[in-house]
């Protein structure tokens, strides 16, 4: 197991290297450049970096983590005061997180120098666990921005003929979104922008006994999380594509892709059917539609918290409904970028799974099938986009059932993996008394 750790560490640290090095070739901050700026400027999020900090102090005691988020909180509360005597005004990012950083660290080298055998294994594994959740985040924002300086034309057309097979919903969603005014629009912007946040907290209930157990569960949402955003930007790489806001729009918050964008046509007029091509757009906007990866990571968030308390399994759902109302009411993807994510997620997923549990028929059968029909929904969007949109009642259907089949199966193989409940020992009758 100790040798199965090391080589995890040497591979993600290895990735690392090689993301830092392929973003110095575009001048670009790499994952590691930027995480270690944050340990002095202002962090991009500060939430996500308190929320790698909870992560890290499930395997810490009561009292530990008093003392871990109160040295957090006295950090940035000195860092704040250190600032504002400098007039050092935070013009990007938030203003605290640095402190949550620094335990972090901090808990790394206590666990090198003042923890042995297996108490420094399992702490190091937690502040693996809370840093891997925050370089996840860096790497991802590495890979956007690579998308863009490699790939200067994307697949916008093909999406937008092969969306109408389904009707066109990010249209018709945006119309809703904007109908439902500044409110519902801050609130689904929220939701959609926190997603790692309620990944945390889904998480946190995963690992509550870790503490107590001393020792990790085999399988946890915070796995399918990195693996998802590990996996999805190379399929950017491939299938470099925009959005409907950018290509058909006037760009995000009105700005950045009006000079680049075929039309004006989103979210009140749907693009005509025509013959599809590649288009030139900026080198800023990142490729990263499809597959919808919000929307993959609200699938995994739903997945984990089905085996949680009402409220949890709730808050699953409504964030798994409110993130596929942000994605298309702000015209961040297509409908079929959707579809393509929650097939994605689910692939993901029961491979994690057949992993953890050990692989057997079952579960090669269901990571084959998710594979083979995700990149038959990549090969259909680039080389059937017209005769989607020319046949949407039969397109459609057969979209949608696709996608049915793979949540089917994993539905029904993972129930055949849980263990099943023994039945209680009846007690023999006794003899009646003669």
């Amino acid at each position: 197991m100790a040798v199965l750790w090391v080589t995890a560490g040497v591979a993600v640290l290895g990735f690392l290297v090689a993301m830092e090095i392929a973003a110095r070739r575009y001048d670009l901050p790499g994952p590691m450049t930027t995480q270690a700026q944050e340990v002095v400027f202002a962090p991009k999020s500060g939430f996500l970096l308190y929320g790698g900090m909870a992560l890290m102090m499930v395997v810490l005691t009561r009292r530990e983590r008093f003392i871990a988020a109160g040295a957090a909180i006295g950090i940035d509360i000195v860092i704040f005061l250190v600032r504002w005597v400098a007039d050092a005004r935070v013009t990007e990012g938030h203003p605290f997180g640095n402190g949550a950083l620094w335990v972090m660290l901090g808990s790394a080298v206590i666990a090198v120098t003042r923890r042995t055998g297996r108490e420094r294994a399992l702490l190091l594994k937690g502040v693996g666990l809370g840093l891997l959740l925050v370089a996840g985040r860096k790497t991802g924002d590495t890979w956007l921005l690579i998308t863009a300086k490699t790939r200067p034309t994307v697949l916008d057309p093909y999406l937008a003929a092969a969306d109408h097979a389904l009707g066109n919903p990010s249209w018709m969603v945006g119309r809703i979104v904007e109908a439902m005014g500044p409110i519902g629009a801050h609130v689904l912007d929220y939701v959609y922008i926190q997603l790692p946040v309620a990944a945390v907290v889904v998480s946190l209930y995963q690992l509550r006994k870790v503490a107590v157990e001393r020792r990790f569960p085999r399988h946890h949402l915070v796995r399918t999380f990195l693996a998802i955003g590990l996996l999805g930007p190379a399929i950017y790489m491939i299938f470099p594509v925009v959005g409907p806001i950018f290509a058909y729009g006037t760009g995000a918050f009105g700005t950045g892709g009006e000079h680049w964008a075929l039309a004006d046509l989103w979210p009140h007029t749907p693009p005509p059917i025509s013959a599809p091509h590649s288009m030139p757009f900026d080198e800023l906007t990142p490729r990263n539609c499809m597959p919808s990866l919000h929307t993959a990571w609200a699938t995994a968030i739903f997945i984990h918290s089905r085996q949680g308390p009402r409220v949890l399994r709730f808050a699953g759902m409504f964030w798994l409904v409110a993130t596929l109302g942000a994605t298309l009411g702000f015209g961040y993807h297509y409908g079929v970028d959707l579809v393509a994510g929650v097939v994605f997620a689910l692939t993901i997923e029961a491979a994690l799974r057949s992993l953890a549990r050990g692989w057997d028929r079952s579960g090669t059968q269901l990571v084959a099938h998710g594979a083979v029909v995700f990149a038959a929904l990549l090969v259909a969007y680039r080389y059937l986009p017209v005769e989607m949109a020319g046949h949407p009642w039969v397109f459609g259907p057969l979209l949608l059932l696709a996608m049915g089949s793979v949540i089917h199966g994993y539905v029904r193989t993972t129930r055949l993996w849980e263990p099943k409940a023994a039945p209680a020992l009846q007690p023999e009758p006794q003899p009646e008394p003669v």
